[in-house]
């Protein structure tokens, strides 16, 4: 997988739920090369079927990605946590037309704050990653829980999408500070030491985040997050 520098949107539409995917690699079946996302401008909007599309910029891949993530909708791994269920869904940026075949990821930190791979998650290199390819209306759905905190950073989570090989979009995934609040008030976030960024806070947040923050309603003991996510792909 490798590096593309094209700008992204995120457009506010209610997405719907979820597609399960054979067990395979991201790399498999995105395809093509990865790397960082780049900053694109923002202030371009398109409408298509009456709904807007807002151009935001890409956010940087940070240094937690690894390659090769299985291809599943059940990310979790039987974590603690609060649940989250992530409905995403692709769309062309011009057009804002459903793209079938996308392959998204997405990567976050754990209650305690770490990612697998790294530090204190290093036992494992699978935990809260993993990969899903669109249906035919652009859909993909993740079962993750909550992410923690760690020094430095806004409570976040991390997705890149795939399109006929190309990396289309690199970004994050935020959530309101006061849902974070209520979420953290609660085992397994409750006992960690010391202040949390906030989004205002966050360098990262600044640029783009606003735009990138997940439509959340609450569902049973946990929650959904939602949003589409309009790419260019030429």
């Amino acid at each position: 997988m490798g590096a593309a520098g094209l700008a992204a949107v995120a457009a506010a539409c209610t997405t719907g739920s979820s597609v399960d995917a054979p067990t395979t690699t991201a790399a498999g079946a995105g395809g093509g090369s990865t790397g960082s996302g780049t900053t694109g401008a923002g202030g371009s909007t398109g409408s298509a079927n009456g709904v807007a599309c807002v151009l935001t910029p890409e956010q940087t891949e940070g240094p937690f990605y690894l390659p090769d993530e299985a291809l599943r909708s059940d990310v979790t791994e039987g974590l603690p946590g609060t649940a989250l269920r992530l409905d995403l869904t692709v769309a062309d940026a011009s057009t804002c037309a459903a793209i079938p075949n996308a392959t998204v990821e997405v990567w976050q930190a754990d209650a305690a704050g770490d990612y697998s791979g790294f530090g204190g998650g290093a036992s494992s290199s699978t935990f809260l990653r993993g990969g899903q390819v669109s249906d035919v209306n652009g859909k993909v759905a993740f079962d993750t829980i909550y992410p923690g905190w760690y020094p430095g950073r806004t409570v976040h989570i991390h997705v890149k999408v795939h399109v006929g090989g190309d990396v289309v979009h690199t970004g994050q995934l935020y959530f309101h500070d006061a849902l974070t609040d209520r979420v953290f008030a609660a085992p397994p976030y409750d006992d960690r030491p010391g202040p949390r960024t906030l989004n205002d806070q966050d360098a990262i947040y600044g640029n783009g985040g606003r735009e990138s923050t997940l439509d959340v309603s609450k569902q049973g003991k946990g929650y959904v997050g939602t949003m589409t996510m309009g790419v260019r792909t030429s």
